[in-house]
């Protein structure tokens, strides 16, 4: 895997997920997915953008607290049942998901996933095994 999500950590007020987004578009980085998880203090921002270590360099310049995680993409057939199938497949192999998340599709007829388990090791050998196809960064447009 050499996908890498970025997760930022957020102050809950207003603004500060457009000032992050807003930082990344100033420097001509794209992103790919974005998700965002919040408590009463704090948010947390997970994105996949094009350029993760330029972004990072970015964002950490600014203050901003963040962390890398490698994370698994797999293409899912865009069709009624393709997600399902795919999740009934990590069910079976009795792998937790601690969260997953859509990305922005490219027109090829699939929908990509993004997947934080607790054994990526496991889920990515699990998704070869069943013929899953696993994402590259040239499949998202990633450098």
């Amino acid at each position: 895997m050499n996908i890498y999500q970025i997760s930022v950590f957020l102050e809950n007020r207003a603004g500060q997920l457009a000032e992050v987004t807003g930082l990344l578009a100033e420097n001509g980085i794209n992103l790919r997915a974005i998700s965002i998880a919040e408590t009463t203090d704090y948010g947390v921002l997970r994105m996949i953008v094009d350029d993760a270590e330029r972004a990072s360099s970015i964002l950490l310049a600014q203050g901003n607290i963040l962390t890398m995680t490698p994370v698994c993409v797999v293409a899912v057939p865009d069709r009624p049942a393709g997600l399902s199938e795919v999740l009934a497949v990590i069910s079976d192999a009795g792998i937790d998901i601690e969260y997953m998340y859509s990305i922005l599709s490219h027109g090829d007829e699939k929908a990509y996933m993004v997947f934080r388990a607790s054994d990526e090791e496991k889920l990515v050998e699990t998704f070869k095994a069943k013929g899953i196809a696993i994402a590259a960064k040239a499949d998202l447009g990633l450098k």
